[in-house]
């Protein structure tokens, strides 16, 4: 019973992001939705991974071209510089855009 709740539940968390796909002109498909999705879970994945305080402020966007737009504030160049190399190291990344603001003391 536990699994097929279970089940269950993680079908209706996959359709739920394309429940939605149709308010969202920048998809051209559902796939292309859940590949930008699984783009953008990596790179955020990567950066909390780095355990980094400057990271965790960073916002992470994939359009459906496999650019990842990096937004937020870092407390120095060379943290921005390592959230872009993390960004740059997931596969299916094709462009990184670096809109990270540096911030003394953040």
């Amino acid at each position: 019973m536990k699994i097929k709740l279970a089940a269950t539940c993680l079908v209706a968390a996959l359709f739920l992001p394309v429940a939605s796909f149709g308010a969202d002109s920048d998809r051209s498909s559902a796939t292309a939705y859940v590949k930008d999705s699984v783009i953008t879970s990596k790179v955020k994945s990567e950066l909390a991974a780095e355990k980094l305080s400057s990271l965790v402020n960073i916002s992470v966007e994939t359009d459906n071209k496999g650019v990842v737009t990096l937004a937020g504030a870092a407390n120095s160049n060379s943290a921005a510089e390592k959230a872009v190399a993390i960004a740059q190291s997931v596969n299916g990344v094709i462009l990184v855009r670096n809109q990270i603001k540096i911030v003394a003391g953040k």
